[in-house]
């Protein structure tokens, strides 16, 4: 088994040389805590989406909200469209769930043990470990897809994901400790993000090399061990483009429960194998084309109809429309303004 004393001393001080500068993070031995708010805003943020695409929006969720309790007084609304293009909208319900309960039962100030943060609304074992470590100090078991990497590759584990999780799990708890633990998580993230990345790993690179059993396998990039996933099902779709005598664009809010649930979107038929046409109003349909859209459990091709008429919808100004749809939406939406 490689030293884990000596891969944690080699690995802590490679990041205090290479860590990332990032919006969220104290630099590490500054002695600096990060607020709370914006380390848990951070990583419910990154949960389905990368660094770099998160960061803008963290940018401006902070400059328009830059406490817990700005966030927890927030329009639903407003949230959901601020949340467009970071994911399931399900975590941004959460997201406002968890800052509502801070606000009005924690005076605003987010509790700082990791099984208080784990009973605020939204908040699951990694988040909560996350937070109390980053935030507050907290020796806690952090273990992210950069952390199973790593672990993976350092003990050359021979179990597939995901039955692997809890044998990398408890690997991982090996190097927790009352040294550094806001930095030791960070650590193993930056790692696994810049160096033991999943294709092409840099081991040249990599601090923990010498102790590395996957390397000496000569196939570190094999680790960690997959089971082959089933094929995404593709689903079909109608989207209806509806202006009205002013050139304003039809919307609908969707039902509060499944995906997009509560989201304002253009009005659409079921999406299915076999879709029923089913048009919000009676109009002249004009089919422009179709759009492409992947989810995490399925894909979606979607076919554009605009039209003209009027009824019981949200009107909205196109443009207004195209900065706050969801991106599945905004999609369909340029497809039909530019079929017009």
């Amino acid at each position: 088994m490689p030293d884990v004393s000596s891969l944690r001393a080699a690995l802590l001080d490679w990041y205090d040389a290479h860590a990332r500068s990032l919006p969220w993070r104290a630099p590490p031995g500054s002695g600096m805590r990060t607020d709370p708010y914006r380390v848990w805003l951070s990583e419910v943020m990154l949960q389905q989406t990368t660094v770099p695409h998160a960061a803008p929006y963290f940018e401006r969720f902070t400059a328009r909200w830059p406490t817990v309790s700005d966030l927890a007084a927030v329009e639903d609304s407003d949230l959901m469209a601020a949340w467009a293009g970071l994911g399931y909208y399900a975590r941004a319900r959460n997201l406002l769930a968890c800052a509502r309960a801070v606000a009005n039962e924690h005076g605003g100030v987010f509790p700082d043990s990791e099984a208080a943060l784990l009973a605020l609304p939204g908040v699951g074992a990694y988040t909560a470990a996350a937070v109390a470590a980053i935030a507050f100090d907290r020796p806690a078991n952090v273990v992210d897809g950069n952390v199973e990497r790593v672990m993976s590759r350092l003990f050359a584990v021979q179990t597939p994901l995901p039955a692997a999780r809890p044998e990398l799990k408890r690997l991982a708890a090996l190097f927790v400790s009352d040294e550094r633990p806001g930095d030791w998580p960070q650590a193993l993230m930056d790692l696994g993000s810049g160096v033991c990345r999943p294709k092409s790993p840099s081991c040249e690179l990599c601090p923990l090399a010498f102790g590395c059993e996957g390397l000496k396998t000569g196939e570190p990039a094999r680790y960690p061990l997959k089971v082959k996933k089933a094929e995404r099902p593709h689903r079909l779709g109608h989207a209806f483009v509806l202006r009205d005598g002013e050139g304003r664009i039809g919307l609908v809010r969707r039902p509060d429960k499944g995906l997009l649930g509560g989201m304002v979107g253009l009005p659409t038929s079921d999406w299915s194998a076999t879709p029923d046409f089913m048009a919000p109003v009676d109009a002249d349909w004009v089919e422009v084309g179709a759009v492409e859209h992947v989810f995490t459990h399925f894909s979606l091709t979607l076919t554009v109809h605009v039209g003209t008429g009027g009824g019981d919808f949200l009107w909205t100004e196109a443009e207004d429309a195209l900065a706050s749809l969801p991106t599945v939406f905004r999609k369909a939406l340029e497809r039909g303004l530019a079929g017009q």
